[in-house]
C-alpha cells in the first residue's frame, strides 16, 4: 500500500528506486508505480529480495519498461497468496500484525 505521496521536490525529474523485500501478486508494486506515473516519473528501478513468477509476469505485462532486480524467484503462490516456499509471513511478523 502507498502510505505517502509527498516528495521534497519535482520527483518527475528523478530516477526512482522502489525497494520492497517481497513481490508476491504484484498488487502493491502496481499501486506504487501508478502513483509514480501520475507524478510524472518516467524511469523506475524496482529492487527486492524475493519474487514470485506470477507477480513478476503481471508487473512485466503492466510495466514493460520497469527495470527489476531480484535476488531470488520462487515458482508459485499458495492458497493464501504467499510466496512458496518464500520466507513465511515476513511482513506480518515484522510489523506484529499476526502472532
Amino acid at each position: 500500500a502507498v502510505v505517502s505521496t509527498q516528495s521534497t521536490g519535482d520527483i518527475a525529474k528523478c530516477k526512482v528506486v522502489v525497494v520492497d523485500p517481497m513481490l508476491a501478486t504484484g498488487g502493491s508494486l502496481d499501486c506504487a508505480l501508478e502513483v509514480l506515473r501520475e507524478a510524472g516519473v518516467e524511469e523506475v528501478v524496482f529492487v527486492n529480495l524475493f519474487s514470485c513468477e506470477e507477480g513478476l509476469e503481471m508487473i512485466q505485462r503492466r510495466w514493460p519498461r520497469l527495470h527489476t532486480v531480484t535476488l531470488h524467484v520462487d515458482l508459485m503462490l499458495d492458497e493464501r497468496r504467499y510466496i512458496v516456499p518464500g520466507v513465511g509471513d515476513f511482513g506480518d511478523r515484522y510489523y506484529g500484525t499476526v502472532e
